[in-house]
């Protein structure tokens, strides 16, 4: 399965290198665009979990790795201002 990783600017200014197994992250988010802060944790939450089950289907377990970095994102989410925004700035494979 290829995975991804994508780069994100939280409204905070601190930058941190996201982890997905599979390139569905590539069709919720758009690198150099910004979003909301529930947006943005919205649209990783649905592509994580897409993921995840990906990787149910291929492997027969849900991928952990993903469902933690969904975790961190959310836990992020929960320190950056209401009004705030997350840049995705690139994407790796």
């Amino acid at each position: 399965m290829p995975e991804m990783h994508f780069h994100v600017r939280w409204p905070d200014g601190r930058r941190e290198v996201c982890y997905s197994p599979s390139l569905v992250v590539k069709d919720f988010l758009v690198p150099g665009e910004s979003y909301a802060v529930d947006e943005f944790v919205e649209k990783t939450r649905t592509a994580l979990n897409i993921a995840s089950e990906r990787v149910r289907e291929k492997y027969g377990f849900a991928c952990s790795s993903a469902l933690d970095q969904l975790a961190r994102i959310e836990a992020a989410a929960k320190l950056q201002p209401s009004d705030g925004r997350v840049t995705v700035e690139t994407f790796e494979p």
